[in-house]
Order: C-alpha cells, then sequence, then structure tokens
C-alpha cells in the first residue's frame, strides 16, 4: 500500500502529494467537497489545514481521506 508522506494543499482545493514509493501526485478534492463530513472542507482555511499522519492525509476533527483513494484518484506531475 502507498503512504503519504507529504502533502501541500493548494488554493484550488487540489492537493500535492508525495507518496513512499517517490511519486509526486496531484489530488483534486473538489468532488469530494459536495460528500458528507468533507463539505467542512469548502472552508479554504480549514482545508489548508491538511496534515499527514497514519500514513494518509488528515484535517483538524478526525476527518481524513484513505490513502487509497488518495492514490488511486489523483495524476502524476
Amino acid at each position: 500500500m502507498e503512504s503519504v508522506i507529504r502533502v501541500v494543499p493548494r488554493d484550488d482545493f487540489a492537493l500535492e502529494l508525495w507518496f513512499s514509493t517517490g511519486e509526486h501526485r496531484l489530488f483534486d478534492a473538489r468532488p469530494y467537497l459536495e460528500k458528507g463530513a468533507f463539505r467542512r472542507l469548502q472552508d479554504i482555511a480549514l482545508f489548508k489545514k491538511a496534515f499527514v499522519a497514519l500514513d494518509t492525509v488528515c484535517w483538524p476533527d478526525n476527518l481524513d481521506i484513505a490513502p487509497e483513494t488518495l492514490y488511486d484518484s489523483s495524476a502524476s506531475f
């Protein structure tokens, strides 16, 4: 399984991701911002608080996205 080792949240609601495989990928989070708990991430200030923990991207209040989703739904740079 690919693990996220670094994340940089961008102003366009995308995440620049670096994986344990050495890959640098871009994940567009916009399609997820209309779903359930992820609606909170429409607040760009909260979105930009993304951090890496437990091999994936997390936000305050126990919000995270599975690393498999991040990898499978992202594109290589």
